[in-house]
């Protein structure tokens, strides 16, 4: 197929123009017209010049798709296939209506293998880094169930919550992280320019300093004369966690340690579950065999610990147990919740329990992220008033003893 470029009047009379992929002008013209777009001019697109110096220049500034376009390509998605808008018209739409040339890109690709006769779930898969395996899965099961439109819908309202989450987290960790950056650069700034200077006049004393002024001048004269070697080391450590994390048994290691830091780790244990239970409600609801949902869902937690103990739950199914045993069995999961679940599996009604469960994780991380700030500023203040103590000692109790020993000699 080739590339063309476009110009047309839309239903409002407005000019609009793109680009659109198809075998010939008519072709453009006619999925122009399905559009609700007049066509004014068609003609071959200029293929752009892979020497042109701005190009590089381009790549390197493109950004990259978010988890808002995704967000956003959803709900169009879900209203266009309300609609009875065909899957390659609507694709066609789309990629004639967007703007970010990374987006563009990826609804040609997938329109293209739509094209080639492959399915949507597949066509998806081939850019997995942006959706993600859980949106993907989701995809085929609403496929092979005739309910691709409400997976569009439920998806869209899955992406939402993780994305307020993830936005409510930010916001609580803005300010505690800025006062620790600040932090970070005073010490680096008292350590290397201003007690050096202290240590000048301090050398003319000649008298024996308090242990806390040896103690900083020592720590400042160690930074000043071998801060290359701890910026190196600094990177180097930071690569090397970065690295290890990375592997299968550092990033298991570490989800487990993190669920239970102070302060942050019961907020993470409940937004995951909260995670969990949505997404196992989710694909439940769609006719997943548990399963295979299971499976999936452990893949998505976005925490290899959690992760392990849903494939455990998976396992204790497969082997015939019933899900409140087995979720028991995990010793992630609190009280109520296994009541619930338990309740939800004799009823018949564990989709709707598993969203309620979702719902009270989701308050509950909603609570505790809006006390976040609460909890961390004590800390923070804490942790200031003894560095802003040390200095003041270190700096002004050598003054303060040699006044005395002044006014001494005076008197």
């Amino acid at each position: 197929m080739a590339t063309f470029a476009w110009r047309g009047r839309n239903a409002r009379g407005e000019l609009v123009q793109g680009q659109l992929e198809a075998i010939g002008e008519n072709a453009v013209a006619d999925q122009l017209v399905s559009l609700g777009v007049a066509p004014v001019h068609i003609a071959a697109a200029e293929p752009v010049s892979e020497a042109d110096g701005s190009d590089w220049w381009a790549r390197l500034n493109r950004k990259a798709i978010k988890i808002e376009d995704i967000l956003v390509f959803s709900r169009q998605m879900y209203t266009l296939n309300k609609a009875g808008v065909p899957i390659l018209r609507a694709f066609a739409g789309l990629q004639a209506s967007s703007d970010k040339p990374a987006m563009v890109d990826m609804l040609r690709d997938v329109r293209s293998s739509l094209d080639q006769g492959r399915e949507l779930s597949a066509s998806l898969a081939r850019h997995i880094d942006v959706f993600g395996a859980f949106y993907i899965a989701m995809i085929r099961v609403g496929e092979m169930t005739g309910r691709l439109t409400e997976v569009f819908l439920r998806l869209n309202e899955h992406m939402e919550f993780e994305r307020d989450v993830r936005e409510r987290v930010k916001q609580a960790m803005r300010y505690p992280m800025f006062v620790m950056i600040a932090m970070g650069i005073a010490l680096v700034i008292l350590n290397i320019f201003v007690i050096p200077v202290f240590a000048k006049v301090f050398a003319g004393f000649n008298a024996e300093l308090p242990l806390i002024t040896r103690g900083l001048l020592g720590f400042s004269g160690w930074m000043v004369d071998w801060w290359p070697l701890i910026l190196a080391a600094g990177i180097g450590a930071v690569v090397a966690v970065r690295g290890y994390l990375r592997t299968t048994e550092g990033r298991y290691r570490w989800d487990r340690r993190k669920l239970k830091l102070p302060i942050v780790g019961d907020i993470v244990l409940k937004a995951t579950l909260a995670r969990f239970a949505r997404s196992f409600a989710l694909s439940s609801q769609s006719g997943v065999p548990l399963v295979q949902a299971l499976t999936v869902v452990a893949q998505t937690v976005d925490n290899a610990y959690i992760g392990s103990r849903i494939e455990q739950m998976r396992d204790g199914i497969e082997r015939g147990e019933s899900i409140s045993r087995c979720a028991a069995a995990t010793g992630v999961f609190t009280p109520v919740v296994l009541q619930m679940i338990s309740v939800g599996e004799e009823t018949g009604e564990l989709d709707s329990l598993l969203f309620e469960i979702a719902g009270m994780y989701e308050r509950d991380t909603d609570y505790s992220i809006k006390g976040l700030s609460a909890a961390i500023e004590p800390v923070l203040l804490a942790a200031i008033a003894v560095l802003v103590l040390l200095l003041a000692l270190g700096v002004f109790l050598p003054l303060w003893n040699m006044g005395q020993a002044a006014m001494g000699k005076g008197g």
